[in-house]
């Protein structure tokens, strides 16, 4: 048993694929960098809702939502407790209306989203191509998921 359980604002990301298997990331307006669409969840709200809410709120995308693909836990640099989950998703729009909270988008390779994220959302990417029956991790030059 733990004896210090995590209590931890609970975050969620998608991994947004285009038709042509590239991927969404979006610049944070407050420190410029990188991320994967998506943000936190709301009390009593539906985990699957509540990312597809955010994604919504921040790209104008309405995504098809797939299975979580990553989730991690961590304490961040005031000592709050963190709770990310990243689910795959697809859409078929390319158009992206960006909320107040970043500056800017670009569609990139999963292989080069992965090297423009932190290495916990690149994981995430890594996690989501390998999930993929069409996509080979290794041919796109991604680690290999761990088991």
């Amino acid at each position: 048993m733990t004896e210090r359980p995590l209590r931890a604002t609970v975050s969620q990301r998608g991994v947004v694929f285009a038709p042509n298997d590239d991927v969404l990331v979006v610049r944070r307006r407050t420190d410029g960098g990188w991320e994967l669409p998506g943000g936190r969840l709301d009390r009593d709200e539906d985990a699957r809702d509540g990312v597809r809410r955010e994604i919504v709120e921040e790209t104008g995308i309405d995504p098809d939502l797939g299975q979580p693909v990553h989730a991690v836990s961590w304490l961040n640099d005031a000592d709050d407790g963190r709770f990310a989950v990243y689910y795959r998703c697809r859409t078929d729009d390319r158009s992206v209306s960006l909320s107040n909270e970043h500056t800017d988008f670009e569609w990139r390779s999963p292989a080069a989203a992965h090297d423009r994220l932190s290495e916990t959302q690149g994981r995430a990417v890594a996690n989501a191509v390998a999930t993929a029956d069409e996509l080979d991790v290794r041919e796109l030059g991604l680690p290999v998921p761990e088991v």
